[in-house]
Formats: structure tokens, C-alpha cells, sequence
């Protein structure tokens, strides 16, 4: 990490504390405190990440985050520490497999129910107990592939 990565972090660390109503420009308006005390961290460490002096280390990071209100991710990413690519957000997946891959469409309940160990015996009442949770977009895509699954009406009245 560059003495510019550390100046880039701090002055954006100090802007969300400025946000968040922190006074750390006056000696005495007690906001370097307040967040160390909020976020139960030593006033040090805030002091020299403000000061430029070093990084907070891991759990003093996840902490502040905390305290400020952003992501942790966002946190460790603009520290420096990772990279974006390192750091998958799981909500920039797709929502389905990509097409032409193996799971280029939603597993059927039976299917999820062998993946997941399901005796034979047990998987029509899994079925079932599963379709009154799920949202109606995946019974109508269920109900597309024929034989897929017994459609939540059937299964209802059983």
C-alpha cells in the first residue's frame, strides 16, 4: 500500500464521518472519540488513520464500517486491501447460470431435493411443504418444463 492509497482511504473515511455528524476538525468536538467509543475501537487507531499514520487493521475496519453505515466490502476495497475482483459481491451474480452451462435453468424441487441428501421416500413431502414458500415465478417456470413437478395447486389439495 502506497502513502497514497492510505491519504485516498483516510480523506474518504473522514467525509463519511463528517456526513455522520462527527466534529474531528476541532481539537475539542470530541468526534474522534465518538466514533472510537461507537465502534468500540482505541481512539489511537482512529487518530492515526486520520493523521495518515497507518491502516486500521481488519476488525477495527469492519467496526468503523459499522458505525458509518457502509458496506464492509466497499470498506476493504477502497483500503486497498482487495480488489473488487477479490471480493465478489454475491449481488453482481447473475441471477441464473449462464446459458449453455450445465445449470442453465432453475433445478427442479426433486432435483434440489436429491442434491440435498433427501430420501427417496421423503421427497414428495418435501416437494410439497417447498412449493407453498416459493414466489410464483418459479412455479410458472417449473410448470413450463413438462413433468417437472406437480404444480403448487395439485399439491395443495392433497
Amino acid at each position: 500500500m502506497t502513502s497514497q492509497d492510505l491519504d485516498a482511504f483516510a480523506a474518504w473515511v473522514e467525509d463519511l464521518m463528517r456526513e455522520r455528524g462527527y466534529d474531528i476538525d476541532s481539537p475539542r468536538g470530541g468526534g474522534k472519540s465518538r466514533i472510537a467509543d461507537e465502534a468500540g475501537v482505541h481512539r489511537a487507531a482512529v487518530t492515526r488513520l486520520l493523521q495518515r499514520q497507518s491502516m486500521p487493521d481488519l476488525e477495527t475496519t469492519r467496526r468503523l464500517a459499522r458505525v458509518l453505515g457502509v458496506p464492509v466490502r466497499e470498506m476493504l476495497i477502497r483500503s486497498g486491501r482487495l480488489t473488487a475482483e477479490e471480493l465478489a459481491d454475491p449481488h453482481d451474480r447473475p441471477a441464473s447460470p449462464a446459458p449453455g452451462t450445465e445449470f442453465d435453468r432453475r433445478p427442479t424441487l426433486e432435483e434440489v431435493a436429491e442434491l440435498l441428501g433427501i430420501p427417496a421416500d421423503r421427497r414428495e413431502m418435501f416437494v410439497r411443504v417447498v412449493e407453498q414458500f416459493l414466489p410464483q415465478e418459479y412455479e410458472a417456470d417449473a410448470r413450463g418444463r413438462e413433468g417437472a413437478r406437480r404444480p403448487a395447486e395439485a399439491a395443495v389439495g392433497d
